[in-house]
Formats: structure tokens, C-alpha cells, sequence
């Protein structure tokens, strides 16, 4: 397998609590045919259940001007690499779970809560969903590796 990235934080959309920033967990669990355990997005869209945000989304909004924090991006999972680089179809290992891209996150007008502009810097970078094809657990550390690699 060859190594993607590093995962550097890991966060979840609670139940009953609304908005961001995602607050951070200390730990993910994924479970096929669920989603993560805990997060309000669980048993909807199976093909959404997972969101990966490389940290080059945040440094592009920082270099607009935007600062904002990890979890702002309504990600689930932070990673130091660019899941852009990859392809719809990817399977990927991270922690002990392996989920599969399924496709980049589209315009969000709901992060101009934090500044107008953001939505538009970051309108290609994002992030990607993801679908569980193995659960397992993910936390910061974890490595994300490829384990399989659709064409382009």
C-alpha cells in the first residue's frame, strides 16, 4: 500500500447540536452500512457518510485572508496530504477502516458564516466524501494509505 497522508484531527457532528466548527473527537468509529457512531449524519446518504479535508484547504482560505479552525469545513477527518489527487473509486486504509471516495464536495454557502469569501477559496479543495467499506476505528496519527487506485 503506499502512503497518502497522516490523519491530523478527527472530528464529529453530534446528535442534537447544530453548526460549526465539527467539535474534535478523540476518535472515530466507522461501521458499513451505518456511518461514524454518535454523528447526526449516520444512516442518511451511505455515499456521505465520511468527509476528508486536507490541510491545504486551510492554508488556501488562510492565504485569502481566512482563518479559520480545524473542523470548520464540516470535515470528519483532517489530513496533512490532498485527497484531491485521487479519484472517485479510491479505496482507502485509514486507521483500521477502509472507505472509498465517492465524490468532492460541491460550492457550500454555509461556510460564509465565517466569511463571505470562503466559500469560493476553497471551492475546489474542500474535500471528499467518503463511503465505509470496512468500519474500524480512526484517530489522530492514524495513516492513511491507498489501498486501491481507480483510474482517472
Amino acid at each position: 500500500m503506499q502512503t497518502l497522508a497522516t490523519v491530523i484531527g478527527t472530528f464529529s457532528a453530534p446528535e442534537g447540536q447544530s453548526g460549526l466548527p465539527r467539535p474534535q473527537s478523540e476518535q472515530l468509529k466507522l461501521v458499513a452500512g451505518h456511518g461514524i457512531v454518535g454523528d447526526k449524519f449516520a444512516r442518511k446518504d451511505l455515499n456521505q457518510t465520511v468527509m476528508i479535508v486536507g490541510k491545504t484547504a486551510y492554508d488556501i482560505a488562510a492565504k485569502g485572508g481566512v482563518k479559520i479552525d480545524p473542523g470548520s469545513l464540516g470535515e470528519n477527518i483532517l489530513i496533512d496530504g490532498d485527497p484531491h489527487q485521487l479519484s472517485v473509486g479510491t479505496r482507502l486504509h485509514v486507521g483500521s477502516a477502509i472507505i472509498e471516495l465517492t465524490e468532492a464536495c460541491t460550492l457550500c454557502n454555509h461556510l460564509s458564516v465565517f466569511d463571505r469569501r470562503l466559500p469560493k477559496l476553497v471551492r475546489h479543495d474542500r474535500g471528499v466524501y467518503c463511503r465505509i467499506i470496512v468500519g474500524g476505528t480512526v484517530e489522530v496519527g492514524d495513516t492513511v494509505s491507498i489501498e486501491s487506485r481507480m483510474s482517472a
